[in-house]
């Protein structure tokens, strides 16, 4: 079920780095000393996103990966959205 605004701004508050974008869209860069890293954590990501079945839009620039979540068929965000954001910072605290 798509989250109200204010069930929005209150998960936002609790997921350090995550943003807002264009009203349907949670966003986070993630910055790694080494390209490789950045690759390593996408790998991450990938088995994350697969093992909840939601997947993230990812950029993958340099040392910088920046992924994006949104529920389409929910037409917005969801509690699962903020899930798979929890999913993705566990995989970037293993660095």
């Amino acid at each position: 079920m798509k989250l109200t605004e204010t069930q929005i701004e209150q998960s936002l508050s609790a997921y350090e780095g995550w943003k807002r974008e264009d009203g349907r869209w949670i966003t986070k860069k993630y910055r790694f000393h080494a390209f490789m890293n950045a690759i390593t954590f996408v790998d991450r990501v990938a088995d994350a996103s697969e093992q909840l079945d939601h997947h993230p839009f990812i950029a993958i620039d340099f040392k910088i990966v920046t992924l994006r979540l949104t529920t389409w068929h929910e037409g917005g965000i969801t509690a699962l959205d903020f899930q798979a954001a929890e999913a993705f910072d566990k995989a970037f605290a293993l660095e």
